[in-house]
């Protein structure tokens, strides 16, 4: 239970402002099984609320019109014992808990977790940057290499865990070259990386069952932490391949959740055929997943939330991550933006070291951000 007694309840929403922030990735990103090359900018949606003269800023889509209804809401109305926030302002949670937590004086993950740390908060983590860069290149030899140099950069900047695009064939090559490629380049990059990283591979629905266990048994040698996607979710199919990775003796994870996913999902993994939820940690949301994960943990399913593409959700998902019970890995998308300062967090042999500083850990250059504001954002 959550007590609100020491704000002040005269404190009331007297301005959200939002604005489309734009960074880059350190390098151009490719295809995927179902879309084109995502390039090398991101962008995302920042928010700043004031309350009671005090600004919490973060990722939210809440529209104009949301945000006006929101004006003069005082924090009795906006905060409740039962899950952190109310419905009612849900659209906006990721910035009232960087307010709240900046009031407070903590870290995100601290408000979150009800815990003391000793010590800095260090979150595992994985480099989601492995996708299609290799398509304009006829040789699968030099595919491969590009792949491994492409591993090997995130490799030298820390990170000791690794997600591949697979599913060349389904779209973007032939099936079986596209397929064989696939392999080659999941196992070279095993190659390169060594045995102690952790390497998984994400199909978005590319495949289908049978092109899944020719995959999964030709990558055996690279012992994959899990698949993701393989296809769309469906219990009967999950069912049969799990069936089939038990009598192969091969220990990969099935994750799903991403995106449109399937509305009995939660159920067929309770059911034991899913190892880990996916569901995209931005859009379902803190307070959904803080709810959601202690279902999960009755069954023994872990926590695996989507993040790519909308840069802060790397530093949201590492404040989060000791919330969540089961929480397996954060999914890294580096990029940088400016008038955002990152230089809190650090990552050092597959781990994030998260800053202790209040709110998300982020320092938001303030005139920048109103200057944003007034060239393409808005304010009420």
């Amino acid at each position: 239970m959550n007590n609100f007694s020491d704000l002040d309840k005269n404190w009331k929403i007297e301005k959200i402002e939002q604005v489309m922030m734009k960074g880059e990735r350190r390098r151009l990103a490719g295809c995927n099984a179902r879309l084109g090359v995502h390039g090398k900018e991101v962008s995302f949606p920042l928010v700043r609320i004031t309350i009671g003269g005090i600004t919490g800023y973060s990722w939210s889509r809440v529209s104009r019109e949301a945000a006006e209804v929101m004006i003069g809401a005082s924090v009795s109305e906006i905060f409740c014992e039962e899950q952190w926030i109310k419905d009612r302002f849900q659209s906006i949670q990721f910035p009232l808990f960087d307010w709240l937590a900046r009031v407070r004086e903590v870290p995100v993950y601290k408000l979150l977790s009800q815990k003391e740390w000793t010590s800095p908060l260090t979150v595992p983590c994985y480099d989601t940057s492995l996708y299609f860069d290799d398509l304009h290149l006829s040789s699968e030899r030099d595919a491969v290499a590009l792949l491994q140099e492409e591993a090997m950069q995130g490799y030298n900047e820390g990170f000791r865990g690794f997600k591949i695009k697979v599913g060349r064939g389904a779209m973007h090559m032939d099936l079986m070259e596209g397929t064989k490629r696939d392999i080659a380049v999941v196992n070279g990059i095993r190659d390169v990386v060594g045995p102690q990283c952790n390497i998984s591979i994400d199909a978005n629905n590319g495949y289908n069952l049978n092109l899944t266990k020719h995959v999964l048994k030709e990558t055996a040698q690279s012992n994959l932490l899990w698949i993701e996607e393989a296809f769309h979710e469906d219990d009967r199919l999950y069912r049969n391949l799990k069936e089939w990775l038990r009598e192969e003796k091969l220990n990969v994870l099935i994750t799903d959740g991403e995106g449109l996913a399937a509305e009995p999902i939660v159920e067929w993994a309770e059911q034991g055929l899913i190892d880990a939820i996916q569901y995209d940690l931005k859009d379902y949301g803190i307070v959904n997943w803080l709810k959601l994960a202690k279902r999960l943990a009755k069954s023994g399913v872990k926590a695996a939330p989507h993040n790519y593409g909308g840069f802060y959700g790397n530093f949201a998902s590492a404040q989060v991550y000791p919330a969540i019970e089961g929480f397996m890995f954060v999914e890294w998308d580096e990029a940088q933006t400016p008038g955002i300062d990152t230089s809190g967090y650090s990552i050092k042999d597959g781990k994030i070291t998260v800053p202790s500083t209040p709110g998300f850990g982020l320092h938001i250059d303030d005139a920048y951000y109103t200057s944003k504001v007034s060239e393409r954002g808005w304010t009420v």
